[in-house]
């Protein structure tokens, strides 16, 4: 083969596929390095990036790191957010079983915002309204409200911790089972883990 310019150069498929070899210079002997080799390990640094196709992955443990605007909390870093389904259960003593209980939740960090809906049975159950089956168990700070609730009064949600939430009337009492007999209910949830 002739010495060409790189300028006279056919130019490469691309992707490049990491198994195409290219001759480098080290400890004075010209060698070959693999496409692919040549940053693994190494940090890329850029002024943006932008993925026109796939996700960017981040390592198990790691995460983005927003240091670069001041702030006065204990951490900047961003190292998880999920989003998945979850099944609201009973909690209470009276081992009941929802119909149609479904819900949907997102995770940043440390707070999960829940939301859900479910159809209590036809109960004559006295016990404290509690539901379970949240995603993560949560520390104290939780809170919400039902956005729907088919006996026209409003109930407020507070953390029992774990995995397990309690309902308020708004007259700070508890609800028994007995008044949500039969009642459609949807609600949102956020709390801390």
């Amino acid at each position: 083969m002739a010495d060409l310019k790189i300028s006279q150069l056919n130019p490469a498929t691309t992707p490049l596929a990491g198994t195409e070899v290219l001759p480098i210079v080290q400890g004075g002997a010209t060698v070959k390095v693999s496409v692919a080799n040549l940053t693994a390990g190494r940090a890329v640094s850029a002024t943006q990036m932008t993925l026109t196709t796939g996700n960017l992955i981040v390592a198990s443990g790691q995460g983005i790191d927003f240091s670069a605007t001041p702030g006065t909390g204990t951490s900047e870093l961003l190292a998880d957010y999920e989003e998945g389904t979850w099944t609201p259960t009973d909690a209470s003593s009276a081992g009941l079983t929802f119909t149609a209980a479904s819900g949907r939740y997102v995770k940043i960090g440390r707070y999960v915002f829940c939301a859900g809906s479910m159809t209590y049975p036809v109960t004559a159950s006295a016990a404290e309204a509690i539901w379970g089956g949240l995603p993560f168990n949560s520390t104290d700070f939780g809170g919400g409200t039902t956005t729907y609730c088919e006996g026209a009064f409003q109930l407020f949600i507070r953390s029992y911790g774990g995995a397990i939430m309690g309902l308020v009337k708004d007259t700070n009492a508890t609800a028994p089972n007995i008044q949500l007999s039969g009642a459609s209910i949807a609600f949102t949830y956020a709390y801390q883990v």
